[in-house]
């Protein structure tokens, strides 16, 4: 691989295919990825008022975040930082993942900007839980997923748009 493509690693709502795809029609699944050392946690503050993932390091023991590696097109890279909130919300990072044996540097988003009284729309949330039942995540990581508070956007469009692409993961 040469600079034409870069890696990313999707740990939230990035994680299902179409949702990806959507952004950057280039993107090609990897496979699944450990990012050890750190927790996810849904504190961003995003501009429609509600948390979105993040990334974490902590001291805790054994604990990890796991997610999707991404192959995507240099090309489409503004596309995803334009989606992402690049310098708006989110800032990149380059960090290492554990894919099997393998260690690999790849990009990721982390938020620039936290509050830890904020909840993920529903939406946001069930699309992190579609994302990671499609790509076989560990199932004890699906349920602490799965047992994270949501909140319902007010804004039914908003949330039958995202719901309809969960329709497509699951389908």
């Amino acid at each position: 691989m040469g600079t034409d493509h870069f890696i990313t690693f999707a740990y939230g709502s990035n994680m299902p295919t179409t949702r990806i795809k959507a952004r950057c029609s280039s993107a090609r699944a990897l496979g699944v990825a450990e990012l050890p050392g750190y927790e996810l946690r849904w504190h961003k503050k995003s501009k429609d008022g509600s948390g979105k993932c993040d990334i974490v390091p902590t001291a805790q023991p054994g604990v990890s975040v796991f997610g999707v590696l991404y192959e995507i097109a240099s090309s489409e890279k503004t596309d995803l930082d334009s989606a992402e909130g690049l310098g708006l919300g989110y800032d990149e990072s380059e960090i290492e993942v554990h894919q099997g044996a393998n260690r690999l540097n790849v990009k990721a988003y982390v938020a620039a900007a936290t509050d830890p009284t904020l909840k993920p729309y529903s939406w946001y949330r069930d699309l992190a839980i579609a994302g990671a039942k499609e790509h076989g995540l560990p199932d004890h990581y699906i349920a602490r997923l799965e047992a994270v508070p949501a909140e319902k956007d007010a804004n039914q469009k908003r949330h039958d748009e995202n719901m309809a692409l969960i329709g497509e993961v699951l389908a």
